[in-house]
């Protein structure tokens, strides 16, 4: 039985950069909107408790339906949920820049932790999948290498941005970039990922194959 081939090498391509944006995006905009915290302080007249879960919902949103996030994605498929996690995503970002009050922002920031949750662990399963395993060390570790450089500087950036902005009703601009950097990944990643995978779908095309190979 012939072997599976593998994914052109422009669709890898692009499927690296696709998953590698969007877990910047996700790995980035925590650490910006932190450095920010002063600017929104300012513009919302925010106590600390207040400031605090501007923070948390994002990080306890994320944190706690990261594993739920894969799991959906292995059951309902990997490429469709990725693209809904980066619909999720930009949705947050797009409420979160447009919010007048800090209620709003508190629930934008916990809708692009849920985006997060999703996007993120999908864009290594995904990226695994579409590497051929000569070179998948190779992809996943320029991977990691992304998320470590977004943690790297998401303070500076977030400083860039803080600096100097007034007291206005909008101080997280960065949230609106994001959104559009979702939305455009998004509109790529259909044309690009491949087929829709799923863990069930490969089960039981390994056991067709197991089964082939027996009768044969």
């Amino acid at each position: 039985m012939a072997a599976p081939r593998p994914a052109p090498n422009h669709r890898v391509l692009w499927t690296f950069a696709i998953s590698s944006i969007a877990l910047f995006m996700a790995a980035l905009d925590n650490l910006v909107v932190t450095t920010a915290l002063p600017v929104i302080r300012a513009s919302f007249q925010a106590n600390l408790a207040e400031l605090e879960w501007i923070v948390n919902a994002y990080t306890l949103t994320f944190a706690v339906l990261l594993l739920t996030g894969a799991a959906l994605g292995d059951r309902f498929g990997r490429k469709r949920l990725f693209i809904i996690g980066l619909a999720i995503f930009t949705g947050g970002s797009a409420i979160a820049a447009l919010s007048s009050s800090v209620g709003v922002l508190i629930a934008a920031r916990a809708i692009q932790g849920l985006g997060g949750a999703i996007l993120t662990p999908l864009s290594l399963t995904i990226l695994s999948a579409a590497v051929p395993r000569e070179r998948r060390a190779v992809a996943l570790g320029a991977w990691g290498g992304i998320a470590g450089l977004a943690i790297a500087i998401g303070p500076l950036v977030g400083g860039a941005i803080s600096e100097g902005r007034p007291a206005a009703p909008r101080p997280v601009s960065t949230c609106r970039a994001s959104g559009s950097s979702a939305a455009a990944s998004s509109r790529s990643s259909g044309a690009w990922f491949g087929p829709t995978s799923r863990a069930g779908q490969m089960a039981r095309s390994s056991a067709r194959s197991r089964s082939a190979s027996s009768s044969s």
